[in-house]
């Protein structure tokens, strides 16, 4: 049985409708996921990546203190968002509510429903501001590299700006 106390990154992203109701509305649901919210970064509106015709996104990043098994968490987060009303029309595309695990303790998970740590974290400056505000000293498991290195190197160039929650 999995009880042991672990610490789990969570990017959070919204481009529809209230982005700030929506990502305090998921923070919330973490609770009934099993999941003790311990941090939460500032929000920031973030420019689209890879599908660019949509608007913009406020993402955050959450950290948060879990017993629940990773593939458990992912129907979790997966069960917020529907009940949400999110739906993935178009791959990368807009979203009421995006809720990724990031990086669950030093974990290291493949299989085809998770990957942990996020496959693109690293090239993801939406993921890694917020992330470097609350845990800049995390170190990403498989490249031995913190969050604040990871930004530093980080190819993307998009534009993440600190905004107002009620914006």
């Amino acid at each position: 049985m999995w009880k042991e106390k672990m610490t789990v990154y969570f990017s959070l992203g919204s481009n529809v409708g209230e982005r700030g109701a929506n990502l305090l509305a998921a923070i919330a649901a973490l609770g009934d996921a099993g999941v003790r919210v311990m941090r939460v970064s500032s929000f920031y509106e973030t420019e689209p990546v890879d599908f660019l015709a949509q608007a913009w996104f406020l993402n955050c990043a959450v950290e948060g203190e879990t017993d629940v098994p990773p593939l458990e968490l992912l129907q979790a987060l997966r069960g917020i968002e529907l009940r949400m009303g999110s739906k993935k029309l178009v791959a990368k595309g807009p979203r009421l509510i995006d809720m990724d695990i990031l990086l669950y303790g030093s974990e290291t998970i493949d299989t085809p429903e998770l990957q942990v740590p996020h496959p693109r974290m690293h090239l993801r400056r939406f993921v890694l501001v917020p992330l470097a505000e609350i845990a800049p000293e995390a170190v990403h498991p498989s490249l031995k590299r913190t969050v604040k290195q990871l930004l530093q190197e980080s190819p993307d160039r998009s534009t993440v700006g600190r905004t107002d929650p009620a914006e």
